[in-house]
């Protein structure tokens, strides 16, 4: 590796070229325009999970007129999009806010130290494809990563697995020459991931069947979404992409409240659309009646009942059982009943890493952001010029997402105007801790000591609701009383 040299000098330096990234140097561009801005990916392309991503019918889990930019509305007539489509979304997105030319390509950022004698962040980075390492200074850090492992996937430990005569491909790192036409195929997993394969590859597989430990709860939505299609023959595609964002909004908020207020009441609800489906001869306790809350875990949402029609043709099959061991031919299970395969797909989850793994530190001192506190979801008590993207949980990511780049933009214009040098979140007084990510899924249980905690009470408080965020990031005053400016 070559010695360090400075490479340039921004404002704002954007890490990560994905949904977030894009998004936050497109709001930037509307509403800060003058700042410097520079934007490292480590990757060659921009797009982040949907570029990473290639598995077959990849799509997201959330309506597009949420999933979307506020300011760029999702104006096409399906709600739920392909991968294919929300890159190219994203990627129209760069070029019309004209930051596509802001990206450097390649670039991981590794190290980040505050250097408080010149107010300037100065940010080690690694070259992946020469290997050069280079500096960056800014004024301003915006970490736009999110907090998945772009490199590895979460793989358990499987005995036998080295014994299987057969193909084990991990849904994150999908080969893109893999045939599965005319093979048994088993899906380990019952989230996301899995629920997206199975009516995708069955439609080519001799068999599929879908393998879970305990069942997570599935939802059908509609492709296109009834509401945005009355509204289509009287009003022009933007009013009806901003009104179907804000009834989606209002209608996520609602769900998950009736999940905290009545669990039992929308269980009922769910497992009564899912019997509607499959018939009361399926045994819908045993495949699709989860042993936890709505929203205790995130729902899977599945376009157009496709999972549930793969099982009524007989495309696929869902096997609720323990993985025994593997062996040559394929898995025996804890039952004793052996599924044979070709092909098993390990859509067995995610690793989480905040922030790119970066290593913070302040004047030369390392500092863990475990050890900090979260101010309004978005920036980290002790560390000044600073900003990281979280979006929500408990609905579409990007809603939090784009109210944070904004959020940032103010503070940037605040710092210019009055001539601040730093604005640094602080603590005061005493506050309870709460986890940040306040979720029982299997990939935040795993990770919840990597990531740092919020309080509760406000600033402190993420409170997962997108209404509270709005009034309060886009109306409060900024010189809140733990919001620490200096000259």
């Amino acid at each position: 590796m070559t010695a360090s040299t400075t490479y340039e000098q921004v404002d704002v330096l954007i890490i990560g070229a994905g949904l977030s990234g894009i998004g936050a140097a497109c709001q930037l561009a509307r509403l800060s325009p003058n700042q410097k801005v520079a934007i490292c990916e480590a990757r060659s392309a921009i797009g982040g999970t949907w570029d990473l991503f290639k598995y077959p019918g990849i799509r997201s889990d959330s309506d597009m007129y949420t999933y979307g930019y506020g300011f760029k509305p999702w104006v096409e007539k399906e709600a739920i999009a392909d991968g294919s489509q929300i890159l190219e979304y994203i990627r129209d997105a760069a070029k019309e806010y004209d930051v596509e030319r802001l990206v450097r390509y390649n670039h991981k950022v590794v190290t980040a130290n505050w250097v408080s004698d010149e107010n300037r962040w100065h940010v080690q980075i690694v070259q992946t494809d020469t290997g050069e390492q280079v500096t960056v200074r800014c004024r301003f850090m915006f970490n736009c990563c999110g907090y998945y492992d772009y490199d590895n996937g979460y793989t358990p430990q499987f005995a036998g697995i080295d014994q299987f005569g057969g193909q084990v491909v991990h849904a994150q790192h999908w080969p893109e020459d893999l045939d599965y036409s005319g093979k048994r195929v088993v899906v380990i997993g019952s989230g996301a991931t899995a629920v997206t394969l199975v009516p995708t590859m069955s439609q080519a597989t001799k068999s599929l069947t879908m393998l879970q430990r305990s069942p997570s709860y599935v939802v059908s939505v509609p492709k296109r979404q009834l509401f945005a299609k009355i509204l289509s023959p009287f009003m022009p595609k933007l009013w009806v992409s901003k009104l179907s964002r804000w009834k989606q909004v209002l209608l996520q908020i609602y769900i998950y409240q009736m999940s905290r207020i009545r669990p039992n009441g929308l269980k009922d609800f769910l497992i009564k659309q899912i019997r509607k489906e499959l018939g009361d001869q399926y045994d819908i306790d045993k495949h699709f009646t989860p042993n936890y809350n709505p929203w205790d875990q995130r729902l899977c949402a599945v376009p157009d009942n496709d999972l549930f029609d793969a099982i009524k043709e007989g495309r696929a099959e869902v096997v609720t059982d323990h993985i025994d061991q593997f062996n040559s031919e394929g898995i025996l299970l804890k039952s004793g009943t052996q599924l044979n395969a070709d092909i098993v797909v390990l859509a067995t989850g995610l690793t989480l890493k905040l922030a790119g793994g970066i290593e913070h530190s302040i004047d030369g001192r390392v500092s863990a952001l475990p050890d900090h506190f979260v101010y309004r979801g978005m920036m980290f008590s002790d560390f000044p010029n600073m900003a990281f993207t979280v979006g929500y949980t408990n609905s579409s990511w990007t809603p939090k997402a784009d109210l944070t780049a904004k959020f940032v933009a103010r503070l940037l214009d605040k710092l210019d105007q009055e001539n601040y040098a730093s604005v640094t979140p602080r603590l005061h007084g005493n506050i309870g801790e709460v986890p940040l990510l306040d979720f029982d899924a299997g990939y935040v249980l795993r990770a919840r000591e990597q990531f740092p905690k919020q309080g509760d009470r406000l600033p402190w408080k993420n409170y997962q609701n997108y209404i509270k965020d709005y009034l309060g990031l886009n109306f409060n005053k900024l010189d809140d009383a733990e919001l620490e400016f200096r000259k």
